[in-house]
């Protein structure tokens, strides 16, 4: 089997292609990797220098929004698993074209090449900020999408665009939506690298609003058996929902960041809320479950343990990847 993974040096996408080269997944065991990144800000080569010498890794610098380079990348591909995205809300609010020409443009163009090259399956990654803010119980895969930023939306037209040429053309399309992600390698402006980033550096953490905005946290590794299962046995045509059980407000989830850095709360910076900030997200992920018996294996209290220790060890990593932390 063949695989590509677009954004494959990325955060989500680096540490799904470690683990198949790894054959941590035994469906995908010996499968062959072709990584297709633009190797941007947030993706770099140094997310995969441990499996960079397989026999089974092929890089490809490029972007999904070139239709040549995509059908290059792509040819004698079984699986596509598309990770590729612009991802950060913060900058989507200072400026959506990049958004909308690499989450809309760029998800055509992989799709309209996998229709040609007729692979086997595209697992669309999506996130669960599609579905808009949630007050109360969660949202389910049929549930009207009510994104709020233009990162949320350009995502949300992206979904639509796969689902609709599962629809049109019988392309064999599955879409996952995610719920927060944290983990190794991940770049320090999501809100577990940039706090603990600020944090290893004496540097007090800018803490949104109130701080009482809920999110569910899913270890990426996690994620990523997730993925696997989607890959090799989703429904074509299907949406799953992946969480990660385990719902936090980002105050609790800075005073547990203090605790395991060892630093008390006078290192929260309160400062002033994002526009358009959604207060909760939660996906209901029974249906994953169901068909696949996924259930989160991370706990997430030791999970949040080795994230940290992860960017304690690894300063060169964050301090050379991220003008954040710099």
């Amino acid at each position: 089997m063949r695989i590509l993974v677009t954004g494959g040096a990325g955060f989500i996408g680096s540490n799904f292609v470690r683990a198949v080269l790894a054959d941590r997944f035994a469906a995908l065991a010996g499968a062959e990797v072709v990584v297709l990144d633009l190797l941007t800000y947030a993706g770099t080569l140094a997310n995969l220098t441990e499996v960079r010498d397989s026999p089974r890794l092929r890089v490809v610098p490029g972007d999904i929004r070139d239709a040549g380079t995509v059908a290059a990348a792509m040819s004698g591909v079984d699986v596509v698993v598309h990770c590729a995205a612009e991802s950060h809300v913060d900058r989507s609010i200072e400026g959506a074209s990049e958004f909308v020409s690499t989450n809309v443009v760029g998800t055509q163009v992989l799709l309209q090449t996998a229709l040609e090259v007729r692979v086997e399956r595209f697992v669309h990654v999506s996130t669960d900020e599609v579905c808009g803010s949630v007050e109360t119980g969660a949202s389910v895969e049929t549930d009207p999408l009510e994104p709020n930023s233009p990162y949320s939306a350009s995502k949300a037209a992206s979904d639509l665009l796969a689902l609709a040429y599962h629809r049109t053309h019988g392309l064999p399309v599955c879409v996952t939506r995610c719920s927060n992600n944290y983990g190794p390698h991940q770049y320090p402006e999501k809100l577990v690298p940039l706090f603990v980033s600020h944090l290893l550096d004496g540097r007090p953490v800018p803490l949104y609003g109130d701080g009482r905005n809920v999110r569910d946290w899913l270890h990426v590794d996690d994620h990523c058996r997730a993925i696997a299962m989607v890959a090799v046995g989703g429904r074509s045509g299907e949406v799953y929902n992946i969480g990660g059980g385990t719902e936090l407000s980002n105050i609790e989830l800075t005073r547990r960041l203090l605790g395991l850095v060892g630093v008390s709360e006078a290192m929260v910076e309160r400062v002033a809320d994002r526009k358009g900030h959604d207060r909760r997200y939660c996906v209901d992920w029974s249906k994953i479950r169901a068909e696949f018996g996924y259930r989160p294996q991370v706990e997430f209290d030791d999970g949040l343990r080795r994230t940290v220790e992860w960017y304690r060890r690894n300063r060169v990593w964050w301090t050379s990847t991220s003008p954040v932390a710099a």
